[in-house]
């Protein structure tokens, strides 16, 4: 937390994608929230991520966060039931919305996790019944789709990119004008995301592209796809977020533990693949790494190039 705010953030989530949620326990739960606002005070706002594919569990989570002092929550859409996206608005976001009225209440749309889909239409029509639904994480990947959700929402709802690397598409089109990102490389280069967003925001476009031209790399590893050779041929393997950016952190010094089950390792292939990305950053770019020399007492250089950084990070074989 005080990495993140030394670092210029105005928003953190806690038990989000990146965070794990999913295999967070209730109790574990409500003890992160607690530890994040005790540390974040009322210097940024603090997103709980509350979302789940049981309205019950969705509504008692966020009663939890509500309970010690949580000021927002943050819900994707539920998975795995395959409602429909009247059912996702009358059964999953309304109730929420309408038991916690002084709560922000934040509907996250990322269809490729979850096989569900809040669309802009019943997304409008939440944001016209609660005026605590004001604003969206879209990580649909389509500018069609934020388009129609401005058009729809008005002026003032505000759309949060849930894709890295389409925050600055998201915040230049002229039909939607994204209001910035809840960002996954945020958790390693929260200083030049910010500095990003921030150019974007009061119209200086040369300097946003310049910044995300520096981002470039580590948008790209957020998924890092490999083929590897194995008994009888060639196969695919997708590591997805948090596993690659979990895996960055250790490797940099950042306190973080592995990932829980059923995420497991990084294939050998996927490390490296990793590790060249940061290489080049930390070649061409390097001011996007210092703060964490700066902040956690590393020397970048020698957590890239010792071996010993690396024990533990992969499987060792396929």
């Amino acid at each position: 937390m005080d990495f993140q705010l030394a670092n210029g953030v105005n928003g953190v989530v806690v038990c989000g994608t990146t965070g794990e949620g999913p295999t967070i326990t209730p109790e574990e739960r409500v003890r992160l929230f607690s530890k994040a606002l005790e540390a974040l005070g009322d210097r940024c706002l603090m997103v709980a991520g509350t979302g789940s594919n049981s309205t019950l569990r969705a509504m008692e989570s966020t009663r939890q966060a509500y309970g010690i002092g949580s000021k927002a929550a943050l819900l994707a859409d539920p998975y795995y039931n395959a409602p429909s996206s009247v059912e996702i608005r009358r059964e999953y976001y309304a109730p929420v919305a309408a038991a916690f009225p002084a709560m922000l209440i934040i509907p996250y749309v990322i269809p490729s996790r979850t096989g569900t889909e809040l669309n802009p239409q019943d997304l409008a029509l939440l944001s016209h019944e609660y005026s605590n639904v004001v604003a969206v994480k879209d990580a649909t990947g389509s500018v069609q789709n934020a388009a129609s959700i401005r058009m729809l929402c008005g002026k003032q709802f505000s759309i949060l990119s849930g894709d890295d690397d389409k925050t600055l598409a998201l915040m230049t089109d002229p039909s939607v004008l994204a209001n910035g990102v809840i960002s996954v490389v945020s958790n390693i280069a929260p200083k030049s995301v910010v500095q990003m967003v921030s150019a974007a925001l009061s119209g200086k476009m040369s300097e946003a592209r310049k910044v995300a031209a520096t981002l470039k790399p580590l948008f790209e590893v957020v998924t890092v796809k490999t083929e590897e050779q194995v008994l009888g041929g060639t196969v695919s393997v997708k590591a997805r977020n948090p596993l690659p950016i979990k895996t960055l952190a250790r490797l940099l010094g950042m306190p973080s533990g592995p990932c829980r089950r059923p995420l497991g390792r990084m294939t050998k292939v996927g490390l490296s693949q990793l590790i060249s990305k940061i290489e080049a950053i930390w070649a061409n770019n390097p001011e996007v790494l210092r703060p964490i020399e700066s902040f956690f007492g590393v020397s970048i250089e020698e957590r890239l190039s010792s071996p010993r950084f690396r024990e533990g990070l992969y499987y060792e074989c396929y």
